[in-house]
């Protein structure tokens, strides 16, 4: 691996890529999943203070993760056309200082949650953050054509976070949107990889367009959307949802498997229509926040 010079940056290049080095934008997504959430287990609006704490300390914990991640990955960031301008590619800091950064957010992260909401929202933001760096970043990621797959659980642990942070405990209903979460991303992530296959395959990664026929991968992938579909059909009886989230998840769940089915009809075993896996990996972040923004419409209408 070539080592990127770390030279003198102006300080808001600097902050920029330390900003960078949490993946804001995986972390908007992550945030719009644990509001709602809130919103159901509260049956209603919960505490302002509460939804701060509780998004503070997912931020920095998710934020951490990511951090680490980049250190890990910083080899494969540097050969893929998508990620090759990331901080630690292009030298705006070294591995050892996002190392002590990143620790730095977990710290905050677990005594922000501790302190401010309670021990069971903290642990389990700490122990998704680990799960992601170490299970799915250094165990599965370069070995297994499954690490999204079995990763993917790290990013579904901000809703039992904020479950936990309304109730202290955990359920029925939050272990359904977490599965909701999991098997939502294989064909979310899937997507993305369809478009950047040649990326991953340089990088030497065995994601599931690089060692499967593009055929396989979209096959897996309506068969996933098939599947978090009728799962989001069994939130509305655990959590005592109404019409508003019956019919929003149809309608959405509807569409994501139309556009699976899309992506599966025009694959062939050698090349499949990358517009088409764009068109899915772009409507699938489209459709995570509507349902579960939906779902919080939903309390709140019946409820106010």
């Amino acid at each position: 691996m070539t080592v990127p010079v770390t030279v003198a940056r102006p300080l808001s290049d600097v902050l920029r890529g330390y900003v960078a080095l949490t993946k804001p934008r995986i972390i908007e997504l992550l945030l719009v999943t644990t509001i709602p959430t809130m919103v159901v287990a509260a049956n209603g609006i919960p505490s302002l203070w509460l939804v701060l704490a509780t998004l503070v300390g997912g931020t920095l914990a998710a934020g951490g993760a990511n951090a680490f991640n980049m250190v890990i990955d910083r080899d494969i960031d540097a050969v893929m056309e998508r990620t090759k301008s990331r901080p630690l590619v292009t030298g705006v800091m070294t591995p050892r200082a996002a190392a002590l950064f990143a620790t730095g957010l977990e710290v905050l992260a677990f005594v922000t949650l501790a302190v401010w909401v309670n021990a069971l929202s903290a642990w389990l933001a700490l122990a998704a953050a680990a799960f992601y760096v170490v299970v799915y970043t250094i165990i599965l990621k370069r070995r297994s054509k499954q690490n999204i797959v079995i990763g993917g659980a790290a990013g579904a642990v901000p809703v039992l976070i904020g479950w936990a942070a309304v109730t202290n405990s955990l359920g029925w209903t939050p272990f359904l949107l977490f599965l909701v979460i999991f098997i939502w991303t294989p064909p979310h992530f899937w997507a993305l990889a369809v478009r950047y296959r040649d990326d991953y395959e340089a990088a030497h990664v065995p994601m599931m367009p690089v060692v499967a026929s593009l055929r396989r991968t979209t096959l897996e992938i309506l068969v996933y959307s098939v599947l978090m579909w009728a799962l989001t059909m069994l939130i509305g009886p655990s959590a005592h949802l109404g019409w508003v989230y019956a019919v929003s998840a149809t309608v959405l769940g509807g569409l994501f498997t139309f556009y699976a089915f899309r992506l599966y009809s025009h694959a062939r075993n050698d090349r499949a229509d990358v517009a088409e896996a764009m068109r899915l990996f772009h409507y699938s972040i489209t459709y995570l926040s509507a349902l579960f923004i939906l779902m919080a419409v939903d309390v709140i209408v019946r409820y106010h």
